[in-house]
C-alpha cells in the first residue's frame, strides 16, 4: 500500500515524553500494513557521550541518538531517513546569539522534508518552544511546511490538560490530534469518561492513551553503572537486569528486611560499611545492590552471598543522599535500548493507538 507525500511533525510539550517511544510504535505498523513512509529529526539534541567531548557535534558528522535508534530497530534504508539539518549545542547557540549564523534552517527543512517519499514522520524538538531562536521552533516548522502536528504528551493528574489547551492556542487548527502517554491504570476509567470527551469538545482528537508501564520506565543495571561511575564488585554478566525501583538501606536490620520485601526488581542504597544491611538486601528480590563511600570493600561473605543469589553489587565514591538523587533523576528518562523495552513498546503502541483514526485525519 502506497500514501501521498505528506508531512507530519510529532512534538511534545516537555521533554521525556515518549516521542521517539510512540514513533517506534507508530512506524512499525505502518511497516506492517506496507505503508510508504520517510523519517528525520530536522532539530538534532540528543548525541553520545564522545561526541559531545570529541568536539565533533555537528550536523555533518554526528548521528542523533533518537535518529540511531530508529535507523537499527526499523532497519530503515538510508533513502528513507531524512537529514538533521541543526545540532542544538551551546555553539551553535552562541552563534546565533552574536549574528555568526543567519542560516535559513526553515528552509533547509522544508526542502528535506518535500524530497521525503511516502508519509514524512518529523520528530520535533523537546518542547514547543525549542527551536524558536532559529525560528523552527513546532508551530513555526508547521507553518513553514504547512504540515498537521500530533502531540505526545506525559499524563500528569492536574497539569496536563492545560498544557494541551495551552498547545490548542499556540497551534490552533494544525493540532491534528495527541496521543497521552503514562497514563496509570487507575485514572483510565477517568480518562475515558471524563478528561477525553472533554478534549474531543475542545477539537483535541486523542489518537491513544498509553498505559503507564514499569517496564518502560525502568533503568538498567548497566545505565546505572554507567551514570555513578560505579566500581562492579560482582555481578558483571548481571548488568541487563532492569531496576524498577529504589530503596535505600538505613535502618535496623529487621525493619530493613520488611522494607526491602515490600519492592520487588529495586535497586537498595546503603553504606558500604553496613554488612548486615547488605546480606539482608541479598535475601529479597533486588536487582542491585550499590554501596555508598569511598569504595569500602564489603566481607567475603556478602560477596560470596551475591554470587550465589546472581546480585550485581556496585561501589561508589559518592555519599548516600548524592547515590539516591542521580539515580532517581534517571526513572522515566533513559532512552529505549533494552530489547524487552523495545518489543513491549511496539506492542502497546499496536493496542492503545488509534492508527487509522490518525491516517484518516491526514
Amino acid at each position: 500500500m502506497t500514501t501521498p507525500n505528506k508531512c507530519l511533525l510529532i512534538g511534545s510539550s516537555e521533554p521525556y515524553s515518549g516521542k521517539t517511544a510512540t514513533l517506534l510504535g507508530l512506524a512499525s505498523q505502518l511497516q506492517a500494513r506496507q505503508i510508504d513512509f520517510s523519517y528525520g529529526k530536522p532539530i538534532g539534541t540528543c548525541f553520545d557521550e564522545a561526541s559531545k567531548t570529541s568536539g565533533s557535534q555537528t550536523s555533518e558528522d554526528c548521528v542523533d541518538e533518537d535518529v540511531a535508534f530508529l535507523i537499527d530497530h526499523l532497519g530503515l534504508s538510508s533513502e528513507r531517513v531524512l537529514p538533521t539539518s541543526i545540532t542544538l549545542d551551546s555553539d551553535t547557540v552562541r552563534k546565533r546569539l552574536c549574528g555568526d549564523d543567519r542560516t535559513d534552517y526553515a528552509t533547509r527543512i522544508a526542502e528535506a522534508a518535500t524530497a521525503g517519499s511516502g508519509l514524512v514522520l518529523l520528530e520535533g524538538a523537546g518542547s514547543l518552544v525549542e527551536g524558536e531562536l532559529f525560528d523552527i521552533s513546532t508551530a513555526q516548522l508547521a507553518e513553514k511546511l504547512d504540515a498537521p502536528v500530533m502531540l505526545v504528551i506525559r499524563y500528569r493528574m492536574g497539569t496536563f490538560v492545560d498544557s494541551l489547551l495551552a498547545a490548542k492556542a499556540m497551534l490552533g487548527d494544525r493540532l491534528v490530534g495527541v496521543a497521552i502517554n503514562d497514563v496509570p491504570i487507575e485514572a483510565m476509567d477517568e480518562m475515558h469518561d471524563c478528561i477525553i470527551p472533554f478534549l474531543e469538545s475542545r477539537q483535541i482528537s486523542v489518537f491513544g492513551t498509553i498505559p503507564l508501564s514499569p517496564l518502560l520506565s525502568s533503568i538498567s543495571v548497566a545505565e546505572i553503572v554507567q551514570k555513578l561511575e560505579a566500581q562492579v564488585l560482582c555481578g558483571n554478566d548481571r548488568l541487563d537486569l532492569m531496576v524498577e525501583t529504589l530503596q535505600v538501606g538505613a535502618m535496623s536490620v529487621n525493619s530493613a528486611i520488611k522494607y526491602f520485601q515490600n519492592a520487588r526488581n529495586s535497586a537498595i542504597v546503603t553504606g558500604g560499611d553496613r554488612a548486615d544491611i547488605q546480606l539482608a538486601a541479598l535475601e529479597t528480590a533486588t536487582h542491585c545492590l550499590i554501596l555508598t563511600g569511598h569504595r569500602l570493600t564489603p566481607p567475603a561473605m556478602v560477596l560470596n552471598r551475591a554470587e550465589e543469589v546472581e546480585i550485581p553489587v556496585l561501589s561508589v565514591e559518592l555519599d548516600t543522599l548524592t547515590t539516591i538523587e542521580r539515580i532517581d533523576a534517571m526513572f522515566g528518562q533513559m532512552r529505549l535500548q533494552e530489547p524487552a523495552k523495545v518489543q513491549f513498546i511496539k506492542q502497546l503502541i499496536g493496542e492503545h493507538f488509534d492508527l487509522e483514526r490518525l491516517l484518516a485525519s491526514l
